[in-house]
């Protein structure tokens, strides 16, 4: 199985946080290949963290809040975090912040509120964005791909993002 990615602006070069996170999903991809299994966003993250994780990339673990990953949004009295958005992995030093979704990723348009999520981040210079190839019978991949060709085409909205990546597993 391939892992599919498309990195945006296509004028730039593929960055090096999302060359990471590819090179992750490339270590695991018959594990997590979306043509053969029905597995849940949490599922495929936790077959792909020890290869995130040995690649220093800061992964949830579970769903208590001591295992999320917390970036901060906003601060308050004293400097201290007031808003905050859970990440599935932060990459510090590249600031590669990744998104994982399986079924409603696509459906329920879950690849625009991580996009959202990333872009007000503090720390956050590029977002990879994880979906299925296929989800029941929708190129979910392709569909990412697409909306993200026609955003970044057409110049009308400035993202504070360096890049946006869209994976395929």
């Amino acid at each position: 199985m391939t892992i599919h990615f498309q990195s945006f602006p296509k004028s730039l070069p593929v960055g090096e946080g999302a060359l990471l996170v590819v090179e992750a999903f490339q270590q695991v991809a018959s594990q997590v290949d979306s043509s053969k299994h029905k597995m849940s966003s949490d599922e495929v993250l936790g077959v792909v963290r020890p290869a995130l994780e040995a690649r220093f990339f800061e992964v949830e673990s579970g769903k208590t809040a001591s295992a999320k990953i917390q970036r901060p949004v906003l601060f308050g009295e004293g400097g201290k975090p007031e808003k905050t958005f859970e990440a599935d992995a932060f990459h510090a030093s590249s600031g590669t912040v990744l998104e994982v979704e399986a079924g409603r990723g696509v459906t329920n348009y879950q690849f625009l509120k991580d996009l959202f999520q990333a872009c007000v981040m503090q720390d956050a210079e590029h977002l990879v964005i994880a979906v299925r190839l296929i989800y029941r019978t929708s190129k979910d991949y392709e569909k990412v791909v697409s909306f993200f060709s026609t955003l970044y085409a057409s110049g009308r909205l400035n993202l504070p993002l360096k890049s946006v990546t869209a994976l395929g597993y």
